[in-house]
């Protein structure tokens, strides 16, 4: 039964991994191909660490990670407590199924709804022009761009993410919180001292795992949005690659800045996994 799960894998995810020998190829993806391309070493690597460009994309990229880390990982927390606290099954539901609701739009519709609302012509301005005062454009602002993809990430994900959450409190013992409030404690120490240590080692595990994964913000959300408040502010590193490398056909410099990303990333997972180790939590994996 799981020989054809085996088989999407190894055709879909390990299979590939074997064109990453462009890395080291001046790869010619019209005449000569990967058996004909000339093998260069290291060579596309060098030229992506010498590349400035390439870092200050790099850099750009953690500074939006760390904005939506901070400001992004903790609403789905507060949604699923704010929910746990609802007695009625059926309002939960409803709440819940509002909330989630935005995960299944797309970001091209997710994009057009926030410029229809903060855009220079949107329902705010508007109305800030109507009552005499002066309008903005949040869309075209680049030192709110950081910002700006994390709020339409929140409104997008943050109901999606409840799901984790939710299905970790169903799990707490009942008897905990009736021993707690026998022992004299309010909604806000039985949340402190019940509920928060039994969301603790998902939300370690979900935060390890959210840090391996710093460098792959939604590359259609940005690509969408890269125009409007240019490169300087918007470009991330698949963006970047897309541009310098698939776009003008440079693949070998594409799949060198590829294998870059995900030797940074497999290094964060394991950082942020020691963390986890060192706050007594399992992570990814049990500590040996």
């Amino acid at each position: 039964m799981t020989l054809p799960a085996m088989a999407l894998l190894l055709v879909f995810n390990y299979v590939p991994l074997l064109g990453n020998v462009v890395a080291f190829q001046d790869y010619d993806v019209y005449d000569l191909g990967i058996t004909g391309s000339p093998f260069v070493g290291f060579d596309n690597f060098t030229r992506i660490f010498q590349d400035y460009r390439f870092w200050e994309v790099l850099l750009n990229t953690l500074v939006i990670f760390l904005t939506q880390l901070i400001l992004f990982f903790p609403i789905p927390i507060a949604i699923a407590l704010l929910l746990n606290t609802i007695m009625s099954a059926r309002v939960r539901a409803w709440v819940q199924a509002i909330v989630y609701l935005p995960h299944f739009f797309s970001w091209v519709l997710v994009v057009t709804v926030f410029q229809q609302m903060f855009g220079g012509a949107g329902l705010v301005a508007q109305w800030l022009r109507e009552h005499g005062h002066e309008g903005f454009d949040l869309m075209t602002n680049p030192g709110f761009f950081k910002f700006l993809v994390t709020s339409q990430a929140i409104w997008k994900d943050a109901g999606w993410g409840v799901i984790v959450f939710l299905a970790a409190l169903a799990a707490v013992n009942t008897d905990l919180y009736e021993a707690a409030a026998v022992d004299g404690a309010g909604r806000w120490r039985r949340m402190w001292h019940v509920t928060l240590p039994a969301l603790r080692p998902v939300i370690a595990l979900l935060l390890v795992l959210r840090v391996g994964s710093a460098l792959n913000l939604d590359f259609e959300q940005i690509l969408l949005q890269r125009d409007q408040v240019g490169a300087g502010a918007s470009e991330i590193l698949d963006t970047y690659i897309w541009w310098t490398g698939i776009k003008t056909g440079d693949f070998g410099y594409a799949a060198a800045a590829g294998i870059f990303k995900g030797l940074f990333s497999v290094a964060m997972v394991l950082g942020a996994n020691k963390v986890a180790h060192m706050m007594g939590e399992q992570g990814v994996y049990s500590k040996k």
